[in-house]
């Protein structure tokens, strides 16, 4: 196989995993608290030079590393993979439940079947049981959560519910308009290192390795919580859209590179080089 056929294949699989993270992208612009995927694009020669000092074979060197193959040096390949956790657009929506956090590193904490789980999105609701839940059902906890272990549960007779920008909940009584009652406080996270989230699909975020339970750290003092807002996608679909256009063209270029080495190259070595004429 020529050597050039490595790079073109390379890069083409690299730009095939572009496509993927801007189409997942395009797909939740208009994903509430939906943080946008990107890439890092490198070469192996980058990363062979990184980690060679830590190969596995004992008394290995960085000189008798050098039997790896050359013409796969220079191969572009993804080498890192992020999530941008830079604020979207804050909306005002008159909903009470719709809740917006005002620091890009505090989350809310939901209860999942997985586990506990954080999340920017706030566009909650009440389930059958008056239970604060998400859009998809999973519970809102509760900063005394730990504690008791119960949801945050709006009564029935509750005519008014207010979150003041610490996460105080209250609300007013049918009986009693003038004399607000408190209820409960939101658990706001706030994650020091973002890059240690992992994202796990529906607008979740875990911690590997970590037990949110023990490692949490849940803000007492913030004045971020905002009722009434809703944080957007932090999607740009304009450079979204430009990024496909522009991986689109990368892939053509890279099949034409692929046909040139395969069809036009051999082609040239049978005619040519494996000519018998005198």
């Amino acid at each position: 196989m020529q050597s050039g056929f490595y790079t073109v294949t390379g890069g083409m699989v690299t730009q095939f995993n572009r496509l993927d993270m801007i189409s997942e992208n395009l797909a939740n612009s208009r994903t509430d608290g939906y943080k946008r995927k990107n890439g890092i694009v490198g070469d192996f020669l980058r990363i062979y030079q990184q980690k060679r000092d830590e190969l596995p074979i004992p008394g290995q060197t960085k000189e008798a590393a050098k039997f790896l193959n050359r013409s796969i040096n220079r191969v572009p390949r993804l080498t890192q993979e992020y999530t941008d956790f830079t604020m979207g657009p804050v909306v005002e929506t008159g909903n009470p439940l719709d809740i917006a956090l005002g620091e890009k590193n505090l989350f809310f904490a939901v209860e999942t079947p997985q586990g506990i789980r954080l999340t920017r999105d706030g566009a909650f609701k009440l389930n059958e049981e008056g239970e604060l839940v998400t859009r998809d059902g999973f519970k809102v906890l509760s900063r005394n959560y730990f504690g008791n272990h119960q949801a945050i549960t709006i009564p029935e007779d509750a005519i008014d519910v207010s979150i003041a920008k610490d996460g105080r909940i209250e609300y007013l009584r049918q009986t009693a308009m003038d004399a607000p009652v408190y209820l409960d406080d939101l658990m706001v996270v706030r994650v020091d290192n973002l890059q240690d989230l992992k994202a796990e699909g529906d607008n979740y975020f875990a911690m590997p390795g970590k037990k949110l339970e023990r490692q949490m750290n849940v803000v007492t003092d913030t004045r971020a919580v905002y009722q009434h807002m809703i944080e957007k996608s932090n999607v740009n679909p304009v450079r979204e859209m430009t990024a496909l256009i522009e991986t689109n063209r990368l892939v053509e270029m890279y099949q034409k590179a692929m046909t040139a080495q395969m069809d036009d190259m051999n082609n040239d070595a049978i005619n040519k080089l494996a000519s018998t004429r005198a």
